[in-house]
């Protein structure tokens, strides 16, 4: 297959700011990154109803940031630190699509919260509030604008993320008050913040099946295409 078909999971909302009534969201540039690398995006409404049908069709899976949390009870915990904002439908979509998605070892990437949710399902634990659990100097929601870079990380010589940038640092955006606090079994950290925060993790088991915690697809590092690009190679991989 020359164009695989990519889903992109999107953000849904109630705020009266479009629509009096609930509505989806998503930034263009997440489809734009995957028609760019050469795969053909779709997004993907949240009916659990049919995830079994989207996977059907698609031959990859972007899981997209937003303005929400995982909720702590899926990670054991059940203090919820006041910062926390919680969208139940689109995680609980968004969970049961990835953990079907990795059954079907469909490649699979993790933006931003789409990581932290990757983490969870595979076992992993996030910091709720990272200004409230973590000492650092580096300002995770970054005050600049997003399409521009706020820090950068550390990419692990002995990951995945290595063999697709070929590089050990990238330049990136942060936009996010949680991040991965302990990783699964099968699960290897491949990046990291100066200050240590983990800022991209891998599952060993899956040919592709990605997170990292900033968003490559505003193309800040050139390093950030060939992260799409290499999850369009492996989408080819799939058949239907």
């Amino acid at each position: 297959m020359n164009q695989p078909i990519i889903g992109i999971t999107l953000d849904q909302e109630n705020k009266k700011t479009y629509s009096n009534f609930p509505w989806y969201a998503a930034r263009k540039n997440y489809a734009e990154c995957v028609t760019l690398c050469g795969g053909v995006p779709i997004f993907l409404p949240h009916v659990e109803s049919r995830i079994d049908n989207y996977l059907e069709i698609i031959n990859g899976l972007i899981i997209t940031g937003g303005d929400f949390d995982v909720d702590p009870n899926l990670y054991g915990e059940k203090d919820i630190n006041p910062n926390v904002v919680l969208k139940p439908d689109r995680t609980n979509f968004e969970l049961k699509i990835t953990e079907t998605a990795m059954k079907k070892k469909i490649p699979l990437l993790g933006i931003c919260g789409g990581q932290q949710l990757l983490n969870v399902i595979l076992g992993g634990s996030l910091f709720q509030h990272i200004p409230d659990e973590y000492r650092t100097n580096i300002s995770h929601e970054q005050e600049n604008p997003r399409d521009q870079a706020s820090h950068w990380v550390n990419i692990i010589k002995e990951s995945k993320l290595f063999s697709i940038t070929k590089k050990k640092k990238m330049y990136v955006n942060s936009a996010h008050h949680q991040s991965v606090k302990t990783v699964a079994k099968n699960v290897i950290i491949n990046a990291t913040a100066p200050d240590g925060i983990i800022e991209g993790i891998e599952f060993t088991e899956l040919d592709f099946c990605l997170g990292v915690q900033w968003h490559p697809e505003f193309l800040i590092d050139d390093s950030d295409e060939k992260i799409f690009s290499s999850l369009i190679e492996s989408a080819k991989k799939i058949e239907k």
